[in-house]
């Protein structure tokens, strides 16, 4: 599989790849677009450090991603497909209202989604960027139920710009420490699916009950 995803990092389309993987994961927690965005990394950092090959060799000569570019666009395309979710569970109607009813979980995180925005602070929504899933719930959940979006948006903001971060530098200093193997890769992918296990723990966890006077 890394050397199936290690191929498109040298290919110009790795943005819209890396972009259209992000959007719809959303609404397909499978995509991996975590592995794809850490495996593009790991090719940048292999070309600057010139662990893909001696200079003028046709490994050093390959196109690979600009670290910028792909840490704007894995934090726009999750941004983009967080407000898909929002839009769609806002005009979701009737028959997404009762699929919600009927899930625990999509109910316990509605309601805790919107005790914490309406007191404020979404770091709940920062936190389900990482847990599977959870971006989905989080996003399906403030559209159901009607949150503003100057409300939610800025926390997708966030939560896109700190997941990237996160995912990129996973790709980008893994492989720099640990040289271009497909050992440095594995070890970020964990990293990655550790954040994941974490998130999702802080995610299920009961919140606190609202403090009395």
């Amino acid at each position: 599989m890394f050397e199936t995803v290690g191929s498109l990092t040298t290919s110009p389309w790795i943005y819209a790849v890396v972009a259209l993987s992000v959007i719809l994961d959303v609404f397909l927690p499978v995509l991996p677009s975590g592995v794809l965005v850490i495996t593009a990394a790991a090719a940048t950092a292999a070309a600057g450090t010139g662990l893909a090959g001696p200079p003028g060799t046709a490994a050093q000569m390959q196109e690979v991603p600009d670290i910028l570019l792909l840490l704007v666009c894995a934090a726009a395309s999750s941004v983009l497909g967080d407000l898909a979710a929002y839009r769609l569970g806002r005009r979701g109607g009737d028959r997404l209202d009762r699929a919600i009813a009927r899930s625990r979980r999509l109910t316990r995180a509605q309601e805790r989604l919107g005790q914490a925005l309406s007191r404020g602070g979404g770091a709940l929504v920062v936190i389900a960027r990482f847990a599977p899933a959870g971006r989905s719930v989080v996003s399906l959940g403030a559209g159901v139920a009607h949150r503003r979006i100057k409300e939610f948006l800025p926390w997708s903001v966030l939560a896109g710009m700190a997941w990237a971060g996160y995912s990129v530098g996973l790709g980008y200093f893994g492989t720099q420490w640990l040289g271009a193997t497909w050992l440095g890769t594995a070890v970020s992918v964990l990293a990655l699916f550790a954040a994941g296990s974490l998130a999702a723990y802080l995610v299920r966890r009961p919140a606190p009950a609202p403090a009395t006077p």
